[in-house]
């Protein structure tokens, strides 16, 4: 009879390991049941929205391309369905990156490597092209029986059948990167034409290498060794956060299904876990998640599935191995009802987090104007002397048109005596009038003169307001006015 042994005090036993261990093939066998159908599911909406998002229109008018998802590196611009950013505005790639951090870590305080196992890019392409595997060379036993016996023209066959759709995944994956910055119809007659700019064949050539490698042959190892994610859960855990648990307090002591029926008929306690290894069988990094937790378990619920399945059929409850923690094991132990804890002090902090830069972001995003200005004070001279006693400085205005219209703006000056705001190549006295074709920005050379009568200081605060004269939109900048 098996002794209950804790995960804890499992782990413990093990001797010491190489910091790195040679990669073992693992052969994950196919299984039925929730959590697997909903990473079928999560696999089709993720695939389909990467795959098919570059080909969505979004009409912004004319003088503006029509992709609802583009990176237009020549033009400077992010475009995603209404929203468009410009490089001025990169805070809000930042807020984004704050945010996603927040929901990775949200989402490791209530249900532990949750995104390794349902939506992390690497899992996502490893579960396809299992997929293609099973479907070409068949389940776990007949690829482990096919890899153990020698090549044959049929077994080639297969080889060169499952490595082609492989590499034309991977192929598609590169492909479908690039389209996100250029016209997806356009960039895929070129590509096909052979007409396309050779950095978009390279970009393609090196992620179906790294698509085909990492999904195809390192598949594990990946999650093991390469990817940090682990390292960092295990350090931002807590003990309430649900994790994929063999819950021992049920399953030991270990014993087959007819030995622990004599064993509960004799008044004696008998595990629920028959030692199938059906667990083991399923997992796509090849762990036994009954000796508790481990970097390589990412979370996928597989095993559940599995274990359900067995239990079904052995006319026990399910749930053996399920979403739990060691917190509840220890209750039931001590004949306690199990608690879960969802609301406590970090999921709260996450999520006012998460809440406070999302509101932020979409404050500034829908109160921002679509018109802004850059000011660059000539260095050398700082200031000049006329012969009537006037002050000149002069500046760089960049004027930033944000629309897909002409504009028309209005500059003016405030922060000194008197100004006289005179841009270069325009009439004298005439006012301050600057026009902006469409999505472009104009430089113009300023000059603003103080009167002799004015009294300024050696360094004076100086506001430039730019106004568009039909909608009224605005923008300020500051800068500083010199004098003698």
């Amino acid at each position: 009879m098996n002794v209950p042994v804790k995960p804890s005090a499992a782990i413990a036993a093990v001797p010491d390991t190489p910091l790195y261990e040679a990669g073992k093939t693992v052969y994950p066998q196919s299984v039925k049941g929730r959590f697997r159908t909903v990473k079928w599911v999560l696999m089709a909406v993720f695939l389909g929205i990467y795959y098919l998002l570059p080909f969505v229109r979004w009409d912004r008018g004319p003088n503006s391309p029509d992709q609802a998802v583009l990176v237009d590196i020549p033009n400077t611009r992010f475009y995603f369905f209404f929203i468009e950013l410009w490089p001025q505005e990169v805070y809000y790639f930042t807020g984004l990156l704050v945010i996603a951090a927040m929901v990775l870590f949200l989402m490791n305080a209530v249900a532990g490597r949750v995104w390794c196992g349902y939506a992390c890019p690497q899992t996502v392409w490893t579960d396809l092209f299992y997929a293609v595997e099973r479907w070409i060379e068949g389940d776990r036993r007949e690829r482990m029986k096919k890899a153990k016996a020698g090549l044959t023209a049929r077994r080639v066959g297969e080889l060169t059948l499952k490595h082609g759709i492989w590499l034309l995944i991977a192929w598609w994956t590169g492909g479908a990167w690039v389209l996100y910055f250029a016209d997806a119809p356009t960039l895929v007659k070129d590509l096909a034409t052979f007409e396309a700019p050779m950095v978009a064949y390279a970009c393609i050539g090196v992620l179906t290498f790294t698509t085909y490698t990492l999904a195809g042959h390192m598949r594990e190892q990946v999650c093991i060794y390469m990817c940090p994610w682990p390292r960092i859960q295990a350090a931002l855990t807590d003990e309430w956060a649900l994790n994929v648990t063999y819950r021992y307090d049920r399953g030991e002591p270990r014993t087959s299904t007819k030995k622990a029926a004599d064993l509960r008929a004799l008044g004696a306690k008998a595990g629920d876990c028959v030692d199938c290894l059906q667990c083991v069988a399923v997992c796509p990094t090849g762990v036994d998640i009954r000796d508790g937790a481990q970097l390589g378990c990412i979370q996928c619920g597989l095993c559940i599935d599995a274990c359900d399945a067995v239990m079904a059929k052995v006319g026990r409850p399910s749930g053996l191995i399920a979403y739990d923690n060691d917190v509840n094991i220890e209750r039931r132990l001590s004949g306690e009802a199990p608690v879960y804890r969802f609301v406590r002090a970090r999921t709260l902090i996450y999520t006012g987090i998460i809440a406070l830069v999302g509101l932020v972001m979409l404050y500034t995003l829908s109160t921002r104007t679509m018109v802004d200005v850059n000011v660059l004070h000539d260095r050398n001279p700082l200031f000049v002397s006329l012969s009537d006693g006037s002050v000149r400085n002069a500046y760089t205005v960049r004027f930033l048109n944000k629309r897909s219209d002409l504009r028309t703006f209005e500059l003016s000056v405030a922060g000194v005596p008197i100004p006289v705001v005179h841009v270069i190549g325009e009439e004298p006295g005439s006012r301050t009038i600057v026009a902006v074709g469409p999505d472009q920005t104009r430089e113009v050379r300023v000059l603003v003169t103080v009167p002799p009568a004015a009294r300024i200081e050696k360094s004076n605060g100086i506001t430039f307001t730019v106004r568009d004269v039909d909608s009224g939109d605005t923008a300020t900048a500051t800068d500083h006015f010199f004098g003698p």
